[in-house]
């Protein structure tokens, strides 16, 4: 019994640090997950891999594709897929204002956090994002190297 408890977390906060790297955000918000049974199980133990995942809009519904929850270890046959879509739940007005914005040219929405929420809700934090060229990834690595200068300056 001990050993289960270990396994699972009190607070899962799973982030895709590469999307960060990648992609310029310029707007976020929060959105419940559909999940089966196995799925929040994983969740909740962290095993989440959303490195490569994307958000598409499929008759008017978000999709979460690309994301990889393991499968549960102690699931019967009754496991889940773990490459499966899953659906994202927003409002109609966040869902006209992401659709809106996805439709621009280069701009794309990708997700950036998994997490587990106060009530024991599966969320994912998803942002409007565009593609970084490589001249801003040099600026973003110059700009962390210069604050990490300056914290170990003291200033």
């Amino acid at each position: 019994m001990a050993k289960e408890k270990d396994r699972i977390k009190k607070h899962v906060n799973i982030v895709n640090r590469r999307a960060s790297f990648e992609f310029q955000f310029l707007d976020k918000y929060t959105a419940g997950v559909m999940l089966k049974g196995t799925e929040i199980k994983s969740v909740r133990e962290g095993k989440v891999n959303m490195q490569d995942g994307y958000c598409v809009f499929q008759n008017g519904e978000l999709w979460l594709h690309n994301t990889h929850i393991s499968t549960y270890t102690e699931g019967t046959h009754y496991n889940h897929e773990p490459m499966r879509a899953r659906k994202l739940l927003l409002n109609k007005r966040e869902l006209k204002k992401l659709e809106k914005g996805a439709e621009e040219q280069g701009v794309t929405i990708i997700p950036t956090r998994f997490f587990v929420s106060d009530r024991g809700f599966a969320k994912v934090e998803i942002a409007l994002a565009r593609g970084k060229k490589l001249y801003d990834k040099r600026q973003d690595i110059k700009e962390k190297d210069v604050k990490r200068e300056m914290d170990r300056s003291g200033y």
